[in-house]
């Protein structure tokens, strides 16, 4: 049974544990279960004191059942709608039930397990830090649909709710008793059934605030005065941050305030409305996809070979003191990694240290950290000039400037001193693996770990496997990736590998567009406006136009030793006029794309695009269609990702998808790269890229893997 029913005394506690599954979930034989069990309850009413509802796993309730909900088609939208509703007639009936009925939370409660507990009189809680309470359900394109905006509402009031409904923020115990989504905490389980059990002989006549006559709705109803301001400018910031392109937030917030102006019992049905619409649409089905169940594959370790036992890392050396370096040995540090940072001086290995000092003295002064704990984890950050220093070292990461001769100098100067067995990776971000690891003696412990900048925010790390790199030696990399907390994609070896290869199709479009004579402002606003979260030539100013010119240059001299012709993106000659000509190198040197001004009484200290860009560049005469500017710089990186994918440098659409979100910032409410694709539709994907070819260039022609799925019409 999926709900246990004990009596004693004439107070029921009901301990929903759900079979064969390892949370409990709101999926069909719940939603039966819950109903048959409220209809007992109904029936035995008069011999019941008061109802316990609790939970048989670790956690209370996880919430709904998404592979259900990712199955319903747009078509199926009226029977979504009833199930929705008939699940909600059940909560109403139980908390209409005419006895007291607790909640009490043994693990944390998540989207319908908490719209679950909010169904309950009286919430009481275990008071421990591994629980947590909120509606996620925003981050999968959803809204909570079973009376989770409406009760939240009406418990907190318009704006105290929009943190918790709009944003998904989750809180702990503590701060659940704070804002009274709990009344009560317990130190033990045995506390808190005997705190429900008092409770209940306590309060006979329980009942929600909301079904009281004298109800009045926590900061005014929406039409009062105080609340018109913020009437009218949340959906203007909600838009300024979606750029309409998420509609969850936008109706969950109509959903709030369209709820707060009817009665209870239609308010459900506005909430219904909004979460069926949500529900049956192609965003939530792309989110829940990507960040749910892909997200789940690479936790579960889907692209880490099978077989070889789970590794931990103890020590980990550090090549390069720089901004990557630094990063990576504060990611070590966080987690419980002793880490070696070495640099060429100490002095510089020294710097590189104080990168985690600045952070650590941050989350000091923010409350986050105590100043002993900041100490310990500076404590595992040995900087050092002395490659000795490194003996032990079961990884070590060079992540040196991006020169062969270099990477190639410091890791045969590092491998001496490596532990056996130990694993040589490289940070590298374009250079291939199986060329890197010709200057270590054994190419299987070679391994490319590819971090994001800045690495203290980034959770991605593209794994890349050389033509020679073992199965252990991918399964500890993948092992360590996790280990520090961060997310791993694996991909195979090639120039660029797959985020900086499609990452530069977006810049390298950008720039394109700019030297076609479209206004740079144009450009960078359409690539907001598809949910891309910098503009191309923002970007590029980031990552150095001297950088950029330099991996060109690399990648000439690269063909033309293969005796290959390379053909220079349209991108480049613009590259090469802004540093050689004009001088103009980005960000770190002061001035780009944009110009960067030390003056605050010039634009208010803020960047802002080159005056001259316009005047070099902009032509009167042409003139895009907005939609084809948008699309050119989504469709050009879903492309090149079908490439890899073609080339079996991407082995899943799984690494795909995650990899171009977490890692070039790919629109999350696409699903990433691939899904965009199925968002779109294969067939008019294809059909689309073949016109953006013959207006735009080769470079938008269809692979062959995207040709043959359009052909069958195969999602990806």
């Amino acid at each position: 049974m999926s709900i246990q029913w004990a009596d004693a005394d004439g107070i029921v506690t009901l301990t929903i544990d759900m079979p064969g599954q390892p949370v409990n979930t709101m999926n069909a034989a719940f939603q039966q279960a819950l109903a048959d069990t409220v209809a007992r309850l109904e029936k035995e009413r008069d011999a019941i004191k008061g109802v316990i509802i609790t939970s048989g796993k670790d956690t209370f309730f996880a919430g709904g059942d998404l592979r259900e909900l990712i199955a319903i088609p747009a078509d199926r939208a009226d029977e979504c709608f009833r199930m929705v509703e008939g699940n909600k007639a059940v909560l109403r009936r139980l908390e209409k039930l005419g006895r007291p009925v607790v909640a009490a939370l043994n693990g944390s409660a998540l989207g319908g397990g908490l719209e679950l507990a909010l169904a309950c009189h009286h919430r009481i809680s275990l008071d421990q830090s591994r629980i947590q309470f909120g509606f996620p359900e925003v981050t999968l394109g959803l809204l909570p649909g079973a009376g989770g905006v409406i009760r939240t509402v009406r418990l907190l009031g318009l704006q105290e709710a929009m943190p918790y409904l709009v944003e998904g923020k989750r809180i702990s115990p503590q701060e659940a008793l704070a804002k009274g989504f709990v009344h009560a905490l317990a130190k033990d389980a045995d506390e808190m059934m005997a705190q429900a059990r008092a409770w209940i002989l306590a309060n006979p006549d329980a009942r929600q605030p909301w079904d009281s006559d004298t109800y009045k709705m926590p900061g005014g109803s929406p039409n009062t005065p105080k609340l018109m301001p913020m009437q009218m400018v949340a959906p203007a910031m909600l838009r300024e941050k979606t750029r309409g392109n998420y509609p969850a937030p936008e109706a969950i917030l109509c959903a709030m305030v369209e709820g707060a102006q009817v009665d209870f019992d239609n308010a459900l049905v506005i909430e219904g409305r909004y979460f069926t619409k949500l529900a049956t649409g192609q965003v939530a089905k792309n989110m829940i996809g990507t960040f749910f169940f892909q997200m789940q594959e690479i936790s579960a370790g889907k692209s880490r070979p099978r077989e070889i036992p789970k590794w931990k890392a103890s020590k980990v050396g550090i090549l390069g003191a720089g901004m990557m370096g630094a990063g990576i040995a504060w990611a070590n540090a966080t987690k419980g990694v002793s880490c070696v940072l070495k640099d060429v001086s100490a002095e510089q290995a020294e710097k590189g240290k104080s990168y985690s000092t600045q952070l650590l003295e941050k989350r000091v002064r923010q409350g986050r950290t105590s100043q002993e704990k900041a100490a310990e984890t500076l404590g595992r950050i040995q900087p050092t000039a002395s490659a000795a220093d490194l003996a032990g070292c079961e990884l070590i990461i060079e992540a040196v400037f991006e020169k062969r001769e270099l990477k190639a100098e410091v890791t045969r100067e590092a491998e001496q001193f490596l532990a056996p067995g130990g694993i040589m990776a490289s940070n590298t971000s374009t250079l291939p693996i199986t060329g890197l690891a010709n200057a270590f003696s054994d190419a299987s412990r070679f391994i490319g770990l590819h971090f994001f900048s800045p690495v203290d925010k980034m959770q991605l790390v593209e794994i890349i496997r050389g033509a020679k790199t073992s199965d252990e030696t991918l399964a500890r990399a993948y092992d360590y990736v996790q280990q520090i907390g961060k997310l791993p994609i694996v991909v195979n070896d090639s120039r660029g590998f797959f985020t900086s290869r499609v990452f530069a199709t977006f810049v390298n479009e950008g720039i394109a567009m700019l030297g076609e004579g479209l206004p740079a402002t144009l450009i960078e606003n359409a690539a907001l406006s598809v949910g891309m979260p910098v503009g191309p030539l923002a970007v590029q100013d980031e990552v150095s136009l001297t950088l950029s010119l330099h991996v060109t240059n690399q990648m000439r001299a690269d063909y033309a030793a293969e005796g290959k012709p390379f053909a220079a993106h349209p991108s480049t000659v613009i590259v090469e006029r802004m540093v050689n000509e004009f001088k103009r190198c980005g960000k770190a040197a002061g001035a780009g794309f944009y110009e960067y001004p030390k003056d605050p009484a010039v634009n208010g200290g803020k960047k802002y695009l080159w005056p001259q860009l316009e005047q070099l560049f902009g032509r009167k005469d042409v003139a895009i269609p907005y939609e084809d500017v948008r699309e050119r710089l989504l469709y050009i990186q879903s492309i090149e990702t079908l490439r890899c994918l073609e080339e079996k440098v991407l082995e899943s659409t799984r690494d795909a998808n995650i990899g171009s979100i977490f890692g070039i910032g790919f629109p999350g409410w696409t699903g990433g790269a691939i899904q965009f694709v199925n968002h779109v539709g294969v067939k008019k994907f294809a059909e689309r890229a073949e016109q953006l070819r013959g207006l735009y260039g080769e470079r938008f022609a269809p692979p062959s893997l995207l040709q043959s799925h359009a052909r069958d019409n195969a999602p990806f």
